[in-house]
């Protein structure tokens, strides 16, 4: 596996993804609460979701040809789970902006809020290695999964929270 930094986030590039919990926050963690904005600036604070319903982050880049892969069985995750999950984006602040993530999700829209991370503070908190990094948060408020690249089976990650 090797390691690519562009502006300062790193990238993984080579041999196939990344399985769960190779990166990132372990299994078992509480998920961190850090305030992010929506694409008008406005704080959100994660909080508001932790601890009441599952929920998927990923931390996404409009440049991201992973992210781009991973998309389909996001978006077929999220039509299944969405009712009962809530699933969201953070866009990192890495060469993008919040306009120019609405300009790409008007042709390209994702099902659900696309947040922006401006100062990096939800990358660091969740330690969000690369993008295309998935962190399942289920209802307790606890990590139930971890993972990056386009290869990860959310729904399947899915289908063992909600059937538990």
């Amino acid at each position: 596996m090797r390691y690519m930094l562009i502006a300062g986030f790193a990238l993984v590039v080579g041999i196939g993804p990344l399985r769960a919990q190779d990166v990132g926050l372990a299994v078992g963690a509480k998920a961190p609460v850090v305030a992010v904005e929506d694409l008008d600036g406005k704080p959100v604070d994660l909080g508001q979701y932790i601890g009441r319903q599952p929920m998927v982050l990923e931390f996404w880049a409009t440049w991201c040809p992973l992210c781009k892969a991973l998309e389909p069985s996001l978006k077929a995750a999220h039509a299944r789970y969405g009712r009962t999950v809530r699933f969201v984006a953070i866009g990192v602040g890495v060469n993008q902006s919040p306009a120019s993530i609405r300009r790409h999700l008007v042709e390209h829209p994702l099902p659900f809020p696309v947040l922006y991370d401006a100062t990096g503070a939800a990358v660091r908190a969740y330690e969000a290695p690369t993008t295309s990094y998935i962190v399942v948060v289920n209802k307790a408020g606890t990590v139930s999964y971890t993972g990056t690249g386009d290869e990860q089976d959310i729904a399947a990650v899915l289908r063992r929270l909600t059937s538990d």
